[in-house]
Order: structure tokens, then sequence, then C-alpha cells
């Protein structure tokens, strides 16, 4: 039986349940307070075992029922082997955190924050309710310090705690319990708190924090640089499971719908950071490049980045590439850069009337009226009864009557 940093003295123990039946099922650990010698507990139905054994089995399972039924004993939770980052940007509002662990669906457990307000890691043995509590407490502009040590006093068991917070003006706090599994600790900065434990050194969250500090961007490419920093020193000594992100911003959701700019979850997989970064490059485009172009400054420069970096990336599809021109044309925002992105999409389908059709906006938001009337009259050539087409040419043909240029 596996105690972690625990003596004969110390009134809690870990129990090794193991149930066996037509199959063997090893459930995690339970941390029973108040046993004062470790047990196992083994109980089966299989008639292997001797009589005596099963019969010895029986009366421990029922002395460890016992126990359970002691006031303040509960279910230890799920020990989430973990390393995170939670960050805020004091300037546009986002906070965020991206984690990793040899768990499954991290994402489901550790990452908790608001728009506006910061955001919270917990994890190893976790308090899952540090979660919405650390939140509520955020909402109420209280500092980091402060939630942490708040979350940490109202809790039974600290020792096997991990804690990250930040909020929103940039204060961080970061907590590691003095029984968590080594390597375990934390390193926390302005707008920033890195925790980690059952890691392969103290190198993972000091890579972390350099790559945090040296990346440029927005908050989640900060934090995606941070965890694969943290993953190519090392990360979880027992391997890879799953990876998440979540970033917050006001309005930031899918149509403004919630707060929500980023929520990748990747359950379980042999290779959790590459899918999430593969994801990301993907939502990158398709859900924070629409709210960075509508945003202004400084997100709209993002905005720009994004898309080029999409566009240096090689794996383009048409789709995308006609939804990245129509943002840019819509808005009248680098009227050039949105035709060359959209020629290019005509490209990998000529016979796309939508692709067409945003062919002729980017040629009006550039002032090119003849085309933009010229290129919208080839898509309603593919699609002669398409209203928002029609539309659109008679926008186009005002434009160009109107324009003083050809007087």
């Amino acid at each position: 039986m596996h105690r972690n940093r625990l003596s004969p003295e110390d009134p809690v123990v870990l129990i090794d349940v193991i149930i066996t039946g037509p199959e063997y099922l090893l459930f995690p650990p339970i941390r029973l307070p108040h046993m004062i010698y470790p047990l196992r507990i083994i109980c089966s139905r299989n008639p292997a075992f001797p009589a005596g054994h099963r019969k010895e089995m029986h009366m421990n399972l029922l002395i460890s029922v016992f126990v359970l039924l002691l006031p303040g004993v509960a279910p230890r939770g799920i020990y989430t082997s973990t390393f995170s980052i939670a960050a805020v940007d004091t300037v546009t509002g986002e906070a965020g955190v991206a984690v990793a662990s040899k768990v499954l669906d991290v994402g489901y457990i550790v990452p908790w924050g608001g728009a506006g307000i910061g955001a919270v890691a917990t994890q190893a043995q976790t308090n899952a309710l540090f979660g919405p509590r650390g939140v509520e407490l955020l909402e109420d502009e209280v500092s980091a310090d402060a939630v942490l040590e708040t979350l940490i006093a109202s809790d039974t068991l600290p020792e096997v705690r991990q804690l990250g917070v930040v909020d929103g003006d940039g204060g961080s706090a970061s907590f590691t319990g003095i029984e968590t599994m080594d390597w375990a600790g934390g390193l926390t900065g302005p707008g920033y708190a890195i925790q980690g434990n059952i890691l392969t050194g103290s190198r993972v969250i000091e890579d972390m924090e350099t790559a945090y500090l040296q990346a440029e961007g927005c908050v989640s490419d900060r934090v995606l640089a941070a965890r694969l920093a943290g993953d190519a020193a090392g990360g979880d000594s027992r391997g890879r499971q799953s990876a998440a992100m979540r970033v917050w911003r006001e309005g930031g959701g899918y149509q403004g719908s919630s707060d929500l700019l980023v929520d990748i979850r990747v359950a379980d997989s042999h290779d959790p950071l590459g899918d999430l970064e593969r994801i990301y490059s993907k939502w990158t485009m398709w859900f924070i490049f629409p709210v960075y172009i509508e945003a202004g400054l400084p997100e709209t420069d993002h905005a720009v980045i994004i898309m080029d970096r999409y566009l240096e990336s090689g794996d383009v599809d048409a789709q995308t590439l006609n939804g990245l021109a129509w943002e840019l044309a819509i808005r009248k925002l680098y009227p050039e850069k949105a035709v060359e992105t959209a020629l290019l999409a005509h490209e990998m389908e000529p016979e796309d009337a939508n692709i067409m059709d945003t062919l002729a906006e980017s040629y009006y938001a550039s002032g090119m009226f003849e085309e933009a009337v010229a290129w919208e009259e080839r898509a309603l050539e593919l699609d002669p009864e398409n209203q928002f087409f029609q539309q659109q040419l008679n926008k186009f043909i005002m434009a160009g009557d109107s324009d003083p240029s050809d007087d």
C-alpha cells in the first residue's frame, strides 16, 4: 500500500479498496480519518480464494463499512496529478487556465474563472468546490491572496490540495499542501499562477514561467505556450492523458451568447497537448478571430496576426479563408488582405458562389465597385434565386453610380 508522506502517528491513512468478481476492478484509494492502522480490504466471490481467506476478507469489509459510516468520513476525490497555469490580462479583462494531466478529462475538474474577475485552478487531491467558491469570491473583488487563504481555511484536508488563483487586477497566489506527491510546487508573478504535482521536477514549472513571460499575444496564446513548455520539460512523471484550456472574456462566447471565449477539452488521448494545439489552431480562426476583429485595438491587430499565422501554416481550406475574408470585408478592415484571401479561397473552390460573393464584398470594401459588380453577377449566375446576392448586387451598382471618381 502506498502511503505518501505519512508516519505511523498520522491520524489519516490511505486504504486501497479492491473488489473482485467476474473481472477485477481497482478503485482509487479512499482517505479514511480516525483510522490508526493500515488496512487493505479485498473481498471476492472467486472460489479460487481459500474459504478462510474469504471469511477474513468479509470481516475486513464489514469493518471498512463501519468506518465509512463514521461522522466526517468522505471518499477522496480524483487525484489530478497536474500542471497548470492560471492567468489574466488586465487590459482586455480576459482570464484563463491551461492544464494537462495523467487523468481522464482534467478540464472537467481543474479550470474555473470569469471574465474580468480572474481564474482558479484546483488540483492534486482536488476539492472541486474550490472552483465555484473561488469564482464567487473573485466576483466580490476579493484579492487572490485572500481568496486562497479563505478556501484553504475552509478545508478539512488542506495538506493534500494544490490551488492557483489570479484576480482581475493581476494579483496571484499559489498553494501546495505538504502531502501532495513529489515533485510538487508553484510559481507566481503579476497576472499568473503556475503549479504542478507528480512532476518530473521543478524545471517543468520554471520553463512554463519563462515561456509565458516571453510569449506575446492574447491570454490563450500565452498559457498554451506555457503548457507546451512544461510538457517539453517532462510534465507529469506518469505520462499524458488529457489537457484543457478555458478562457473567459466579456461577451466572448459564440455570437456573444456567453463569456466563454475558449473551451477546449481533450478528455482522453495519447497526445493530449498535440490535440489541444491542433484544435486551438482551428478555434482561433472560427471563434477568436471574429471577436477580436470586432473589438478594436489592441485585439484587432492580434486578429491580423491570427490570420497571418493561419495563412503561413500551409494547412488552409477554402471555407475558413472565405470566413476570414468576409470578416475583414464587412468591416472595411485591411480590404487588400480581404481581396487576397478571398481570391485564394476562390482558387481552391472556383465554383462556390458564396466565395464569389465574398470577393465582391472585398472589392466593394476596397472601393473597386466595377469588380464588385462583376463578381456578384457571377455569383448570381450560379444561384439566380438568391435574394441576398441580388441585394448585394444592387448595393454595389448604387455605390458605383454615386462614385465621384467616375465623374
